[in-house]
């Protein structure tokens, strides 16, 4: 049997000496500074043990609050990831899915009439976002993200490797000035996508200039979209060109709205993933794992 003191007096400690301050840690709570006072001297007054030393403007934690602190801490990490998989768990048959909106447009979405018929149990939610969603406070079960793949505490399986190329409409081949290498972008207009997910690593221009050895075009002119399917859309009305992944320009290409004006490049630097992410204590939910083995086995069989 587990004796323990009150929890509402734990909590109280654990975030006023997380936050090293009543105040903030009333706030985090929802009641008042007095109240996370008068539960302190409750606990310590069970425990027998002083919790804090008051100083003019400081709070300071006693040595054996320091030691106990972190556990607590950790306590209530795991009591919240097991009231959250509990609470997500009352609606299992929903299964909600982020991906950017045009990857689940181009890509995911035609493929769901398959996913359904083999999980009819399953009642599939698609959020179109490009915001990096928070497992711990959103309702989403797992994410498609295109970046690098590094994802602390999220289990990541490569959905498909991505290169960024150049893309733009046939007419600008013939232009004046033509396309005809990547030197002759200095006389085209670059199209930008500004990638939410991983801003700082995203496939931009000045990387794939760069390593194409033209430093001399200025790599930040031209207009910027937030969402690459806008982007595909000015380069296909040939407004300029932009940088492009497989999967987001398959149709356009096949159908010859859009073209790769420099053919297949050899060492284009670009590369990224698509991801299946999820944290790494849900892989074993059956919607989670149904969706993974069945989104990878839609990758491995896709021609494109």
């Amino acid at each position: 049997m587990r004796r323990l003191p009150p929890l509402n007096a734990l909590k109280a400690f654990e975030a006023a000496g997380r936050h090293l301050s009543f105040s903030k840690a009333a706030e985090e709570l929802g009641v008042t500074p007095a109240a996370i006072s008068q539960q302190i001297k409750s606990l310590e007054e069970i425990s027998g043990v002083q919790l804090f030393r008051r100083r003019t403007r400081a709070l300071l934690l006693t040595d054996a609050a320091q030691a106990s602190l972190p556990t607590l801490t950790e306590a209530f990490d795991l009591l919240a990831e097991g009231c959250r998989r509990l609470r997500r768990d009352e609606e299992s048959g929903v299964l909600t899915v982020s991906v950017a909106p045009s990857f689940g447009a181009k890509w995911l979405v035609p493929r769901l009439d398959r996913f359904r018929e083999m999980y009819p149990d399953f009642d599939i939610r698609i959020d179109a976002t490009d915001t990096l969603v928070d497992f711990e406070r959103g309702d989403v079960d797992v994410a498609i993200r295109y970046g690098r793949g590094e994802y602390p505490a999220l289990t990541a399986h490569c959905l498909m490797s991505e290169i960024a190329f150049p893309v733009c409409s046939p007419a600008l081949l013939e232009a004046d000035p033509p396309l005809i290498g990547p030197a002759d972008l200095r006389h085209h207009t670059l199209i930008h996508v500004h990638w939410k997910m991983e801003d700082a690593f995203a496939p931009n221009w000045r990387m794939w200039l760069r390593a194409a050895g033209l430093e001399d075009i200025d790599a930040n002119r031209g207009p910027r979209f937030s969402m690459d399917s806008l982007a595909v859309q000015a380069a296909a009305a040939g407004q300029g060109v932009a940088l492009a992944a497989q999967a987001i320009v398959a149709a356009e290409l096949e159908s010859g709205q859009l073209v790769k004006p420099f053919g297949e490049m050899e060492g284009d630097p670009q590369a990224f993933c698509y991801y299946v992410v999820y944290p790494q204590t849900d892989g074993d939910r059956p919607k989670v794992r149904a969706f993974r083995d069945w989104v990878l086995a839609e990758a491995a069989a896709s021609p494109d």
